[in-house]
């Protein structure tokens, strides 16, 4: 059975257009990549919870805010290259990307050296406008993005 994860698109309007709220992975190994390598804020979904909460949680622990959603928009799940299957919905909100306080993981760092380092599970948040959130995101979450962006402009017409 896939592991599922679950994550909020945050996305705020600015100067008329949708800007998208991402997130870059914490650790060594994502240190000096960029594209691609962004994310929505999502973790994995416990078996107790619906994805729903799951996203919301994640969301916290990830950025360090609490949001309380006064509309969802529900998006359709998406499969990352290993099989995951990822369950997200956009929210309007807005926040300085300064203030993101991640929670941390522990892994063995320089690999081998019997060394524990402790890492941001996310070590950055920014906003993008549509063209530089699709250049950012992680290719299997690029449907994400569209069908927001898509809803969106249908919500505006």
């Amino acid at each position: 059975m896939p592991k599922k994860s679950a994550g909020i698109l945050l996305y705020r309007i600015h100067q008329n257009k949708p800007e998208f709220f991402l997130v870059h992975p914490g650790g060594p190994f994502w240190k000096n990549k960029d594209l691609h390598t962004w994310s929505i804020p999502k973790g994995e979904i416990d078996e107790t919870e619906d994805a729903y909460h799951a996203a919301l949680r994640e969301f916290h622990e990830e950025t360090g805010i609490q949001i309380t959603p006064e509309k969802t928009i529900p998006l359709t799940p998406v499969k990352q290259k290993g099989g995951k299957i990822i369950y997200a919905w956009g929210v309007k909100g807005d926040f300085d990307p300064a203030k993101l306080k991640s929670n941390t993981f522990e892994m063995e760092w320089p690999p081998r050296s019997g060394k524990k380092a402790v890492f941001p599970e996310v070590d950055k948040g920014e906003w993008f406008d549509l063209h530089e959130a699709k250049e950012k995101i992680n290719p299997a979450q690029y449907f994400l993005l569209e069908e927001l962006a898509n809803k969106l402009k249908k919500e505006k017409e």
